[in-house]
């Protein structure tokens, strides 16, 4: 009923930049929030950033002023603008969406994640 699509990922070197996209699909009757999660090999998932309906954004301590979170709410989509960045900034990373299918019907939503590798 509802996707979320990740895009953006790949390989860059230290220092560098890459863009994420995630765009929800489906039967969405409103967001409440949207956000990005990372995954590094053995370790847990944990949250980078979030932005919500209002577009207030929440980060990661590790990330802040090097990553940014925007959306574009038409068009129900989430970016994160990532530079500056690091070898331990290699993870998969996934979106996620609070959203609501029906009004009484609210719950959370996963990408299938997109790989960021940050090596030399």
């Amino acid at each position: 009923q509802v996707q979320l699509v990740e895009s953006g990922g790949g390989l860059v070197q230290p220092g560098g930049s890459l863009r994420l996209s995630c765009a929800a699909s489906g039967r969405i009757f409103s967001i409440n929030a949207m956000g990005w999660y990372r995954q590094a090999p053995g370790k847990e998932r944990e949250l980078v950033a979030t932005i919500t309906s209002g577009g207030a954004t929440d980060y990661a301590d590790s990330v802040k002023g090097r990553f940014t979170i925007s959306r574009d709410s038409a068009a129900n989509t989430v970016y994160l603008q990532m530079n500056s960045l690091k070898f331990e900034d290699t993870a998969v990373y996934y979106c996620a969406a609070d959203l609501r299918i029906a009004v009484l019907k609210r719950n959370n939503y996963w990408g299938q994640g997109t790989q960021v590798t940050v090596s030399s």
